[in-house]
């Protein structure tokens, strides 16, 4: 009798679209690794490249935070929990800056092409989150300050490059979102400690340097 009442539950929540993976992970994020999350908006469930939120012209369907907004985030694992028992299939949203990493992030194609070029290098990089349209590389925390010298000095900054720093945002894995599934490119190594990721300027100035060399014309996407 118990396996099959417990058969009926896993049915009801595939048949109800839980994603059990999603509170894990958000779980792992907050209480083990001490980034701060929050529920981002569904996809808009009449069509799945539109958001839930208000804009109907919003450029990041489903992958940001709407209700409750972005000071909402945190790492408790019961506001964490409580999230996604009521919201079991939203986004998970960390906020980036503080006590969780920064990002760089370019199109997925100049962003597979430069990555290769990298891996030939020898280049240490920290996790990858890739979307159907953009990959982040996560970074250490910056200060504003910081990115505006690093970026003043170059004589040269592909227009198609995003900076999420303090005050930022970016949609974790397995998230699903209005332009796809997110993924990790580069997986964190197993384990309870938070993952080892590296400074801004390696990473800007390895990307800047890969794009101009690989001849990548990066869009703005």
């Amino acid at each position: 009798m118990r396996e099959i009442l417990g058969r009926r539950r896993r049915l009801l929540s595939r048949r109800n679209g839980d994603r059990p993976e999603l509170i894990g992970a958000a779980l792992t994020f907050a209480a083990e690794w001490q980034w701060p999350v929050l529920p981002g908006v569904a996809p808009d469930p009449q069509g799945r490249a539109r958001c839930a939120c208000p804009d109907p012209e919003c450029t990041v369907p489903g992958a940001h935070p709407f209700d409750p907004g972005l000071l909402a985030a945190t790492t408790d694992p019961r506001m964490v929990r409580w999230w996604w028992t009521n919201r079991p299939s939203a986004p998970i949203v960390m906020a980036t800056g503080g006590t969780a990493p920064c990002a760089v992030s370019l199109p997925a194609l100049a962003a597979s092409r430069a990555l290769a070029l990298l891996d030939r290098r020898g280049m240490r990089l920290g996790p990858v989150i890739a979307s159907p349209t953009r990959w982040a590389l996560l970074v250490q925390p910056y200060s504003m300050e910081q990115l505006g010298e690093l970026l003043y000095a170059k004589d040269f900054v592909p227009g198609s490059l995003r900076f999420h720093g303090t005050g930022g945002y970016l949609a974790l894995p397995p998230s699903e979102t209005g332009q796809g599934a997110v993924r990790w490119e580069r997986a964190p190594l197993p384990g309870s400690a938070s993952p080892w990721v590296p400074g801004v300027e390696a990473v800007v100035d390895a990307v800047v340097d890969a794009l101009t060399r690989t001849g990548v014309s990066a869009p703005e996407l």
